[in-house]
């Protein structure tokens, strides 16, 4: 019986377990619901899009894959275009239903806010069309966006305005978290191809028809014609119908969109499409694929048929991207598996939110979806840190009621006509690259970007009151009208430029002063006004340095450059009876006259023994030597010379009086004609060493150069122009100045009246000339420019100068210098003939003592040097008949002579004959004497 009892007690045991085991495998066979909620504005466009294909999402995604084990269930509410309606739905299907993700919000601003409940609740929140930047996967972990961030779009935006080479955009967009959230990266993009952001325009989002036309207004007063518009469709539409009717979609503006509105063109009513016409688009590009078109027929087709009233022909890509989004989750639902998802607590009040329990799937649910990818309807759908990662962007150009592809941008290639991703192509950003744009106005043109508008106020144009050198700005007022008269050098420049430019700008000179005509400040603080927006542009004599660049862009300088020291000049050598002696230095003249000195003692030490021109009485012999010498520097020497050495000698020296002669001729001429303009001072140094007072122009910023140049503040004084000459007259010793500096420009003027007291010492120090000062990016810089660039190469600048600048004297720029020629001119002369001449005479003794050592020898050991050196001497005295050319000859002559006369008769005989040779008068005494014997 026990063991019988054991049996049957086992048995239904083992029976209980088996119905137990497959009670349990029934359930787990069957579909495991997740409950998933979907927050939408079901009023709006984009909500009832994003609904249709959500449901569709859900459908087909579980047709395909009817195997898995779990269901998404979907539990739908409205936020009705409110934050907290937005928050309250999701707090609503955590408690109720205990959903374990959201998708949605719609709106950026309620993404914002909600994603704050999915990181306490650890409850993923997943949104497809909330783009902003100012919500971020980064700061809210439990945040997804299955879209692109809408900063990506920014680049595209800008590597158009560079294309187009606009410097200055407006930037419209709405009062929204949607609106707001993209402008710190367009500032950032912006700077980096240095364009301004010239104005900001932030339209309501329930802004009505006169707060629009308002802004508009606005709009249309400011120079800048290029806007770039970041608002949603609702809005947008009816922005871009008033910006039509007010006549802003007309040739001259240009138009850029952002993907809020390119991505949502349908929806819109044809009457604002028609308004966009020559709008420029940028959106993320969607490749075409088969399933995505046979999606959009079976949307249409049900769209048809559900509401056929309903506005909405074409698919968006936030629809496309709601689509891919429920495949995601799904996928991501049926990795994390079948778990039911349970809560430690609940609570009924809704408002205690602390008390509120984190889901137990949602950490797990979070990474799968971070991890998911695959090729959905957008193409690779890769979430990249919590969002879509960012793809080619599409161009294209709104015309008539559709829109024309132009072109694509590429983050590695830039901007192309053609899509190829593969390319390794050079970045491009030229507009070239693109298709033709029809801009608005049915332009092909690329818009200017700017323009003076007719309507609104003239151009600024700040003129300075300055007391002197009025030929370049001269304000004069009319005491009984109290109108203001400008005139001057740089006005008739300025308005010279204005006339050569290719458009319009009407302007009004506005002279800087206060109300009893006194000058309102410095030069500087005329500019600083451009910055405070009191002036739109300055004219006149304006300076362009560094530190004013900081706050003003000037043009190119239209005047020369420079600063230079002006110094009086000393007074006409022309007059000075000593004038022959300044053509040459003090040193090159006592170098002369060493060097004929020289010349002549080694003629006559070449001569003295074989010539007896070079012989006779000391006192002659000392004349021959600076007689021979000097009376070659005319060339009237009559000796004839008969040593080799010595015409060796000769024919150099002459040479170097050749040169020396026709040097001092021409510096004595250009002296004795040309008027020579001798300084006081030669350069600053001179001004530093001495302690001389320095001048310069009242409120210049000469003063800050002349600091910098080391001079002592205490020794500089500040002038008008009409005083130059007072202070320069006086001089650094009697209350004035040794030297004023003052820029180029006013230096000739000055010199133009007094050419003949004063002059420029010293170098040049660089500025930049003139020029015109605008605010900072302003667009008229780049065309007044090339305009005054034109002006100056033609004659038109001439004309100008010779309506203001009466000159009357010659140029001098140049700087002055001594004439006087120096001995460094002519060293390498001097150094030739005294070689010649010293090599000469060192041959010449060396045959000498050679040809007489024996005369040496025979005095005897026992004398002194001196005594040798004495017999020597004697011997060159006495007259070497050998070495006289034609002795031999007259020899000959001497005997035949004599052999004549011994045929004679004695009373025939002459008591003397006279034999005379052109080389030896020494002959002729002595054959007289022989005959007379």
């Amino acid at each position: 019986m026990v063991s019988m009892r054991h049996l049957l007690l086992f048995g239904f045991f083992s029976l209980s377990l088996c119905f137990a085991t497959g009670a349990h495998n029934r359930s787990f066979s069957a579909n495991v619901s997740v409950h998933v909620g979907v927050v939408l504005d079901l009023n709006s466009q984009v909500g009832k899009m994003a609904q249709s294909c959500i449901s569709m999402a859900v459908s087909d995604f579980y047709a395909k894959n009817s195997h898995y084990k779990t269901r998404m269930v979907l539990h739908t509410r409205d936020s009705k275009n409110d934050v907290i309606t937005a928050a309250s739905s999701v707090l609503d299907l955590k408690k109720d239903v205990e959903v374990q993700a959201i998708i949605g919000p719609q709106t950026s601003s309620q993404a914002k806010f909600v994603a704050y409940f999915g990181q306490r609740f650890q409850l993923p929140i997943v949104s497809f069309s909330a783009t902003s930047p100012s919500i971020s996967p980064e700061k809210t972990a439990y945040f997804i966006r299955t879209a692109q961030d809408d900063s990506v779009q920014v680049k595209a935006i800008s590597a158009i305005i560079q294309a187009c080479g606009w410097k200055a955009v407006v930037l419209i967009y709405e009062d929204t978290e949607y609106g707001s959230g993209i402008i710190p990266y367009f500032v950032d993009a912006f700077q980096e191809i240095d364009t301004k952001i010239s104005y900001r325009s932030v339209i309501s989002s329930c802004g009505n028809d006169s707060q629009i036309l308002m802004e508009l207004s606005k709009l249309m007063n400011m120079p800048t014609r290029v806007f770039i518009v970041h608002m949603r469709a609702s809005l947008g539409s009816l922005f871009f119908t008033w910006a039509k009717e007010v006549g802003m979609i007309n040739e001259g503006y240009a138009w850029i969109v952002t993907d809020g509105l390119s991505s949502l063109l349908d929806p819109i009513d044809s009457d604002a499409i028609d308004s966009m016409e020559g709008v420029l688009g940028v959106r993320p590009y969607v490749p075409i694929s088969k399933e995505l078109k046979d999606f959009k027929f079976r949307w249409k087709s049900k769209l048809n048929i559900e509401n056929p009233s309903n506005q909405i022909t074409e698919l968006s890509l936030f629809g496309i991207w709601a689509y891919d989004t429920v495949q995601a989750l799904a996928m991501a639902i049926e990795r994390v598996g079948a778990m039911h998802p349970w809560y430690f607590k609940h609570y009924e009040n809704l408002t205690e939110l602390a008390k509120f329990d984190a889901t137990v799937m949602g950490p797990k649910l979070l990474k799968m979806i971070q991890a998911t990818g695959f090729r959905g309807l957008s193409g690779e759908f890769n979430l990249v840190n919590g969002q879509l990662r960012a793809s080619v962007f599409e161009i294209f150009n709104v015309i008539g009621k559709g829109e024309r592809l132009v072109g694509y941008w590429n983050p590695a290639s830039g901007i192309s006509r053609e899509l190829n991703v593969t390319s390794k192509r050079m970045y491009s950003n030229s507009m070239d690259a693109l298709r033709t744009i029809i801009w608005p106005g049915d332009s092909a043109t690329i818009p200017r970007g700017w323009v003076i508008p007719t309507n609104g106020n003239k151009l600024r144009v700040g003129v300075p009151m300055t007391s002197g050198f009025t030929e370049f700005v001269k304000v004069d007022l009319d005491p009984s009208t109290n109108r203001t008269t400008v005139s001057g050098f740089s006005i008739d420049v300025f308005i010279a430029v204005m006339e050569a430019l290719p458009f319009a700008v009407p302007y009004v000179f506005i002279p800087f002063m206060k109300t009893n005509g006194k000058s309102a400040g410095s030069y500087d603080e005329l500019l600083y006004q451009i910055r405070l927006q009191e002036f739109d542009a300055v004219v006149g004599d304006v300076t362009i340095i560094a530190n004013r660049s900081l706050y003003v862009d000037f043009t190119l300088p239209y005047t020369e450059s420079g600063v230079a020291v002006v110094v009086p000049i000393k007074d006409d050598h022309r007059k000075n009876a000593w004038i022959f002696f300044k053509p040459l230095t003090w040193d090159l003249w006592l170098t002369i006259w060493l060097a004929f000195i020289f010349t002549g003692i080694v003629v006559w030490v070449l001569e003295h023994r074989i010539n007896t021109e070079f012989r006779g009485p000391p006192g002659q012999q000392l004349g021959m030597i600076f007689w021979f010498s000097f009376s070659t520097l005319v060339f009237a020497h009559r000796e004839k010379v008969v040593n080799n050495l010595s015409r060796f000698v000769l024919i150099v020296w002459v040479f170097v009086v050749f040169i020396l002669m026709q040097s001092y001729t021409a510096s004595l001429t250009s002296m004795l004609t040309v008027q020579q303009l001798q300084p006081k001072i030669t350069d600053v140094k001179e001004l530093i060493k001495n302690g001389y007072y320095v001048g310069y122009q009242k409120n210049s910023f000469v003063l800050g150069l002349l600091k910098r140049m080391n001079l002592d503040e205490s020794k500089l004084r500040p002038y008008t122009s009409s005083e130059y000459d007072e202070a320069l007259s006086k001089g650094s010793q009697n209350g004035g100045v040794a030297a004023i500096v003052d820029e180029i420009p006013y230096i000739k003027l000055f010199l133009a009246k007094y050419c003949s007291k004063y002059t420029i010492v010293g170098p040049t120090y660089k500025t930049d000339g003139f020029g015109f000062a605008f605010p900072v990016g302003s667009p008229l810089v780049s065309y007044v420019s090339r305009a005054i660039l034109n002006l100056t190469e033609g004659n038109n600048m001439d004309m100008v100068e010779q309506k203001w600048f009466q000159t009357t004297c010659d140029d001098q720029s140049t700087t002055v210098s001594s004439n006087s020629l120096s001995l460094s001119s002519f060293w390498g002369l001097f150094l030739i003939t005294g070689v010649s001449s010293a090599s000469s005479l060192f041959i010449f003794l060396i045959s000498f003592i050679y040809k007489h050592r024996n005369i040496s020898s025979n005095i005897g050991s026992g004398n002194s040097f001196w005594r040798r050196l004495v017999t020597l001497a004697k011997y060159f005295d006495q007259k070497d008949l050998s070495q006289i050319t034609g002795s031999m000859d007259q020899q000959k002559m001497e005997i035949r002579i004599v052999e004549d006369l011994s045929n004679f008769d004695g009373s025939q005989m002459p008591s003397s004959i006279s034999i005379q040779t052109s080389q030896d008068s020494v002959l002729e005494g002595e054959v007289e004497g022989d005959l007379s014997a």
